[in-house]
């Protein structure tokens, strides 16, 4: 918004309305107190997750998404009466602690509540209110520009506080998870909350499990340092590699030029708008596809479905952009353009219903017990570094790749589908205390790190036990 830009940001108002058609297409957003206000959220989020991994596993996944979102409230009163600069950038840190706290919970918490026949679906829903949210977000920022006087933006960012008090106010009413209750020794609340969530009083093995389960996890008294062990090195690195993954896909370059593709097919003033729209309903409606398929076709199917749409319709952006659009101008015909437009929509719809919302299911239900609370804490630490490192290069990678950052995104799609080819095992319908067993024990490449060292005999211990008759081997 103008106002907005003019008040703390007067450099990009300057190239960007009063110096108008000066600059490159490509650069008039290269700033770096733009790109620092956009990212500080993520360096913030990133720190707080570890602290988040401590109330998660001491106090619970419901307190930890109380905390969340009392963040969240902070966060949009700081935002919405900020008078310069640096309130704004305090409210977005605090906005960030929340993404921190609510990302290290909320996935963890509908994992273990969830059947595991569902359970793909049920963590998807995460995703899929998130896209809702992105969608009024933009809906709201239309409507809130069109108010005279210059104070839409300050009703935009408070309206935030709406969401906020919602996380709020739900995070008072659910209960906590069976497995967080038993393993914080609280056996009979969890079997009542294991009864209530599975509708019936048969729970007796699947209580025994978890109870198994905590009693493994209370003998890990530094989850962070068991987390590096042999046995749980294909979780950790599988869960790191999909948080870079997910931010080289290049959603960022795809949303980014939204509002200048479609303003080329003649949507005018109102580009904003109809971008927003339209590639938020995409979004919105295949993280729809997602929860229905992701049971039903495993998580691999659609990740490697998703890549070869990814990679095609970013190939074919960048030479279309690259032959038609130059710095100072463009000329894309109206044909081009509308082609342009369903190419963004592919690429929005594959990654949404893939590896924008497997990016938080594989890891959430892939970490064993005693390592799960740390898990996340990684994942979302790793997420939020590397959304951060885009964020506050992206505009800066653009100014100077031009059409070529479609051709950087790409090539990392096509790594990620190898990666995922070889070494991502399928986790589909597998209940979450099962995975090493079936999953992990099973995979070609990654069962030989999950060798049990208690069933080893080393070479140094075979004379002992060959000379003592009272062993046995």
């Amino acid at each position: 918004m103008h106002p907005f830009l003019k008040k703390f940001f007067p450099a990009v108002y300057r190239k960007t309305v009063l110096e108008a058609g000066l600059d490159s297409n490509y650069c008039k957003y290269d700033n770096q107190g733009l790109q620092l206000f956009t990212s500080s959220l993520y360096l913030a989020a990133l720190t707080s997750t570890f602290f988040a991994s401590y109330t998660t596993r001491t106090m619970g996944r419901r307190l930890t998404m109380l905390i969340a979102g009392f963040f969240f409230i902070a966060g949009v009163a700081f935002n919405a009466a900020a008078q310069n600069l640096a309130m704004l950038i305090v409210g977005r840190i605090l906005l960030g602690c929340g993404v921190g706290f609510a990302n290290q919970a909320v996935p963890v918490f509908l994992s273990e509540i969830a059947p595991s026949r569902i359970r793909g679906a049920l963590n998807i829903l995460f995703q899929l209110n998130v896209t809702i949210g992105i969608l009024f977000a933009n809906l709201v920022n239309y409507g809130t520009n069109k108010i005279s006087g210059g104070w839409g933006w300050r009703l935009s960012l408070g309206l935030a506080g709406i969401p906020a008090l919602l996380l709020t106010v739900g995070a008072i009413v659910v209960v906590d998870t069976p497995n967080s209750l038993i393993e914080r020794g609280r056996l009979e609340e969890g079997k009542a909350v294991l009864k209530k969530i599975r509708g019936t009083d048969n729970i007796e093995p699947e209580f025994l499990e978890l109870c198994e389960a905590s009693r493994v996890a209370k003998e890990v008294k530094h989850p962070f340092r068991n987390l590096l062990k042999r046995k749980n090195r294909p979780q950790l690195i599988i869960s790191i590699a999909l948080q870079i993954f997910q931010q080289f896909t290049g959603i960022n370059a795809i949303m980014f030029y939204a509002p200048v593709l479609f303003n080329t097919v003649g949507f005018k003033n109102d580009a904003s708008l109809y971008s927003a729209v339209i590639t938020g309903a995409v979004n919105v409606l295949s993280t729809i596809v997602s929860i229905y398929f992701v049971d039903k076709l495993g998580r691999r199917m659609l990740l490697l479905e998703a890549g070869v749409q990814m990679f095609l319709s970013q190939i074919v952006i960048a030479i279309i952009l690259g032959i038609k659009v130059t710095d100072h101008s463009d000329d894309l015909s109206k044909g081009y353009a509308i082609f342009v437009v369903i190419l963004v929509c592919t690429f929005v719809s594959a990654f949404a219903w893939s590896w924008g919302p497997l990016g938080w299911l594989i890891p959430s239900e892939t970490f064993p017990l005693e390592t799960r609370s740390a898990g996340q804490s990684v994942t979302v630490c790793v997420n939020m570094l590397f959304t951060f490192v885009i964020a506050q290069a992206f505009l800066s990678m653009l100014c100077h790749f031009k059409f070529g950052i479609f051709l950087f995104f790409s090539g990392w799609v096509l790594i990620m589908s190898i990666f995922v080819l070889f070494l991502v095992p399928e986790t589909k319908n597998i209940p979450i205390e099962e995975m090493t067993e079936r999953v992990w024990k099973q995979h070609w490449f990654w069962k030989r790190f999950m060798e049990d060292d208690n069933e080893k005999v080393s070479n140094a211990d075979y004379p002992k036990i060959k000379n003592n008759p009272n062993s046995q081997l």
